[in-house]
């Protein structure tokens, strides 16, 4: 089974990055990272069946390490609060995942879905949920490849239209202004990024016209 990769070179260039102002291909680089521990998060979570990935996780403290953190934290707020719509994504897609193209083109069809009104810390995280509920379909369907194939296109959503945006926040790591933490013991973490404005898009992200079914 194919499991998900990444140098500790790689690692050390994605950290490095938050030093100074990062390059489109570095955001892109770190939006992929990021994707990457989200999934494999979610598959832990879900209690799929998966090799454990090849790959050096974010140096314990770091940013980007508190990136992730925070990603995943506000990604289990969301899944609770809407546990329906970040499983079974395939089924509710009415899609094949024995197709890269379907794959993809679903997944891009629900990301432009997401973002259609504008762009939020609340839209991305769910962008990633999307992403990782996806994945697991995919691995539970015997098709694991295709999870590279998920993280490539959030990869590529993200370059034509998420750089800019991010560029003007000064990178990933302004998603750690969007939760206050009191006891990390309990679920005390709150969206502050405009998550309760998900409501109208909610309900039409899973009813996209796609071209192939």
């Amino acid at each position: 089974m194919e499991v998900l990769r990444r140098s500790s070179v790689f690692a050390a260039e994605v950290m490095e990055v938050f030093d100074r102002s990062p390059t489109d291909k570095e955001l892109v680089s770190q939006a992929k990272a990021l994707c990457r521990d989200y999934i494999n998060s979610r598959l832990i979570q879900a209690g799929v069946s998966w090799s454990k990935p090849e790959y050096n996780a974010p140096v314990p403290g770091g940013k980007l390490a508190e990136v992730s953190t925070i990603l995943l934290r506000l990604g289990d707020e969301l899944e609770y609060i809407r546990p329906n719509v970040y499983r079974n994504i395939a089924r509710q897609l009415n899609i094949s995942l024995h197709s890269e193209t379907v794959v993809s083109d679903a997944f891009l069809a629900v990301a432009a879905q997401i973002f259609t009104a504008g762009i939020t810390w609340g839209k991305v995280v769910s962008l990633y949920a999307v992403a990782a509920g996806l994945a697991v379909d995919c691995v539970r369907h015997a098709q694991p490849a295709m999870v590279h194939t998920i993280v490539d296109c959030l990869g590529e959503f993200v370059r034509k239209t998420l750089v800019t945006w991010l560029k003007r926040r000064g990178g990933w790591a302004d998603i750690t202004k969007c939760v206050v933490n009191t006891d990390p013991n309990l679920r005390s973490h709150w969206l502050v990024a405009a998550v309760c404005s998900f409501g109208h898009f909610l309900k039409a992200i899973f009813f996209v016209l796609l071209p192939e079914r």
